[in-house]
């Protein structure tokens, strides 16, 4: 339906996938070979017109990104589609119908179809989509629906592995990259391999967006994604996305970089999520893998939660800084913002805007804050909207009671 509305919802779970929530919707992360919301986007043939969130991300205007809006902002003159962000829908054949339709994902409540001047969802429904009594036809989706952020992780490259086998094979190998297996290698236009670099297939695709540039010595293995404009600068990269504009180098195995990413530098980054914006200094390394061989707990805003996995790496908040030597421990979750460095292992939680060495940690300043991410951005020739700098501001001040405990 061509006139339909499409806008992603984070329900009261997606709202506590710290640290990422606390500064973006959750249909900006990155899963497999897209975004959420630009998956949500091809199943559904529209463009999403806005996420529904925590009151704090209303206004949430990141480049290339659909605005943060508060559920009075959702448009009422056309068919409206309210689809989970925590909704994974496999790509397949959807029509969306005219009248009143509950979403479900694989039998789960996922969302709704609302009519032209039809009656919104509840902030409760919106919260909890079970809360609907279900008295409306279903639309019934095959997929999935996460759980838990880590899901992006262990999940994804299962992933990268379906959404290549729906993307078309372009581009060609050079000669002189040596390709092992007999997986997909897609290459987007514009993007570069040197001599001097292995693609290794055995374990799944490999596909490079437009704009890569990969330089040798480097050994890729699948289930592999690069975004467009990204610079693999050598090392050994093997089963994750990496998003767009990243400098990666060193070794990184089963992760996810949400994009504008350097890790130019050697060290290691396994099993884990980075956010946007981060910077990882030199010899930046996190254990995955405790010598127990087990499963790892994860801080969240509820608790401490075990993941059930034995391999879990760390997670960074947007704009993350780590100094030159930095360890992690398994598990490690730093809040957006911080700035950790002085080569002693800091707490497994980190406060969102924390400064400091190990424990010793104090608040970052909001105007030296927003000073260096205005500078970071631009040197990517990216602005810092209004829009983001009053979520970051907001996000400042809503966790300040955090870096006080």
């Amino acid at each position: 339906m061509s006139d339909a509305k499409l806008y992603l919802f984070d329900d009261s779970r997606a709202r506590r996938w710290a640290p990422f929530s606390l500064t973006r919707p959750v249909g900006e992360l990155l899963f497999g070979c897209s975004t959420l919301k630009a998956r949500a986007e091809r199943v559904f043939g529209m463009e999403c017109h806005g996420h529904v969130s925590r009151r704090a991300l209303v206004g949430f205007d990141e480049a290339g990104a659909a605005q943060g809006v508060s559920l009075d902002q959702v448009a009422r003159d056309h068919v409206v589609v309210l689809l989970s962000s925590r909704a994974i829908p496999e790509f397949q054949d959807v029509e969306v119908p005219s009248e009143r339709a509950r979403i479900t994902v694989d039998g789960a409540p996922a969302g709704w179809v609302v009519p032209p001047g039809s009656e919104l969802p509840s902030e409760l429904w919106i919260r909890n989509p079970g809360h609907d009594p279900g008295n409306t036809p279903e639309l019934k989706l095959e997929g999935i629906i996460l759980d838990r952020p880590w899901d992006l992780v262990t999940r994804n490259g299962a992933r990268v592995c379906a959404d290549a086998a729906t993307m078309p094979v372009e581009g060609f190998v050079p000669s002189d990259v040596v390709v092992i297996g007999d997986g997909t290698v897609s290459i987007g236009e514009g993007a570069q391999i040197e001599s001097g670099v292995t693609l290794d297939t055995r374990g799944g695709p490999i596909r490079l967006d437009r704009g890569v540039r990969v330089e040798g010595p480097a050994r890729l293995s699948g289930p592999l994604y690069v975004g467009p404009d990204t610079t693999l600068t050598g090392g050994s990269i093997s089963t994750s996305s990496i998003g767009r504009n990243c400098r990666v180098r060193g070794e990184v195995s089963d992760s996810v970089l949400l994009g504008y990413v350097n890790k130019a530098h050697d060290g290691y980054i396994g099993h884990a999520l980075v956010g946007r914006w981060v910077n990882l200094g030199a010899l930046t390394t996190n254990s995955d893998l405790k010598n127990n061989y087990g499963t790892i707990s994860v801080w969240t805003p509820d608790g401490d939660v075990d993941t059930g996995q034995i391999k879990v790496g760390c997670f960074l908040g947007d704009h993350v800084k780590t100094g030159i030597g930095t360890l992690l421990n398994t598990g490690t979750v730093v809040g957006s913002g911080s700035n950790i460095f002085g080569g002693a292992m800091p707490p497994v939680a980190v406060p969102p805007f924390s400064w400091g060495s190990g424990s010793n940690l104090t608040e970052y300043r909001l105007d030296k804050f927003l000073e260096t991410a205005e500078r970071v951005m631009a040197r990517r020739d990216v602005a810092l909207t209004p829009g983001v700098r009053a979520v970051l501001e907001a996000a400042w001040l809503g966790t300040a009671s955090r870096r006080s405990e």
